[in-house]
């Protein structure tokens, strides 16, 4: 009995035993430190420590709603950008009378000009005048576009005077050669440009041509032209068809404080013509300048949409001036456009554009005989004042040089 006892009290100190080492292994065990290398991170305890482990609570600042400050008068909050500034509107420009303009640009035509008149004088200059000389002058004044039914009435005319004269001076070859010249071209054709309307309505230029002449910058340029000889413009933008000439158009009369007319993209040029003759009449413009469209991929389209536009401004009153711009660099080729063009419309004058890029100064000559209506205003550069009223003389002049 005893023994039975002895054993159970053995038994029970084992289990206390027991216990209690597992309770302090519990207590003592920890997790290893992290390597020295690896950042130490500070997490709050998955749970919260109840019993023995508990520590003392923290004392925590709290507040009530009320306490709670929303954001007032005095915070500071974002500002909202900006709005991007107005551009402001170019300055309208006042351009210099147009009065002798191509006297001050003869430099620029003599230099691309010259070959013409000095390869005359040179040729004429020859003791001998046989018919290979004569036959070069002809060559000379073909290659200058000149034409040949032109060309052949100067060569008689030069011919005879020649014969007369006898003794050959510099001075007379070029007196000369200067009347016959003059008389080619002709000095007695009115070239100025029709901006007389009525006593209610402004004068009407439509301005025709082929895209890519400059006819849109021309229609621009002649704006500059008449602002600087005292004429109020409106612009109509009928050529629809290309969505940056509208745009062009609109620049180049912004520049001189001229109101530009336009329509939607692809509309119809005619409504825009007759829109612009319209606030021409209501703002008692001088002039209204109607720039259209230059597709000669089938005639008849081109001579319905001219033909509308026309007839539609002729509601207003009469069409004043129909004016032709022609790239003088493609020489003969400009004469095949003319034809196309006078049949559709009737031509009152020519726009020669790029006459300073060329030593082809006969197709003045050529184009007049064509069309039968005289040039007008020459284009002798990519400048805004570039573009001058035709005068015969000067223009001469700059062909023989000093």
């Amino acid at each position: 009995m005893e023994f039975v006892i002895l054993a159970v009290v053995i038994a029970l100190v084992a289990i206390g035993a027991i216990t209690g080492l597992v309770v302090t292994s519990r207590r003592k065990k920890r997790l290893p430190p992290p390597p020295p290398s690896a950042p130490t991170i500070t997490a709050p305890p998955a749970e919260p420590h109840v019993g023995e482990e508990a520590g003392p609570p923290t004392a925590e600042e709290r507040r009530t709603i009320e306490e709670v400050g929303l954001p007032g008068a005095g915070a500071t909050v974002a500002e909202a950008p900006a709005p991007a500034p107005v551009p402001e509107a170019p300055p309208v420009e006042v351009p210099a009378p147009t009065a002798g303009r191509l006297v001050r640009l003869r430099a620029r035509l003599s230099r691309s000009q010259n070959s013409l008149g000095k390869g005359l004088l040179t040729l004429l200059s020859r003791e001998h005048l046989d018919e290979d000389t004569w036959e070069e002058i002809e060559d000379t004044l073909l290659t200058a576009d000149v034409g040949v039914a032109p060309t052949q009435e100067l060569v008689e005319r030069l011919r005879e005077r020649v014969k007369v004269l006898g003794t050959r001076t510099p001075e007379e070859l070029r007196t000369l050669l200067r009347e016959e010249l003059l008389t080619l071209i002709g000095t007695e054709a009115d070239r100025s440009v029709k901006t007389d309307g009525g006593l209610e309505t402004p004068a009407v230029v439509m301005v025709v041509g082929v895209n890519g002449t400059g006819k849109t910058t021309t229609t621009g340029k002649l704006a500059r032209v008449l602002v600087a000889d005292g004429r109020s413009v409106v612009l109509g933008a009928a050529d629809t068809f290309r969505a940056a000439a509208a745009d062009q158009l609109q620049t180049w009369g912004e520049r001189v404080g001229a109101r530009t007319v336009r329509g939607p993209e692809s509309g119809d040029p005619a409504s825009v013509a007759f829109d612009a003759v319209k606030e021409g009449i209501a703002e008692g413009a001088d002039v209204v300048l109607i720039d259209t469209a230059g597709r000669l991929h089938t005639k008849a389209g081109l001579m319905d949409e001219l033909g509308k536009v026309k007839r539609v401004v002729e509601k207003h009153g009469p069409l004043d001036e129909v004016l032709l711009v022609l790239d003088a660099t493609t020489g003969q080729n400009g004469l095949v456009q003319a034809r196309v063009f006078s049949e559709v419309v009737d031509i009152t004058g020519i726009v020669l554009t790029k006459l300073d890029g060329t030593a082809k100064g006969g197709i003045v000559v050529a184009v007049q005989r064509e069309l039968g209506v005289p040039v007008k205003l020459v284009g002798l550069g990519e400048g805004a004042d570039d573009l001058a009223p035709f005068e015969p003389e000067a223009f001469v002049d700059a062909l023989i040089g000093d």
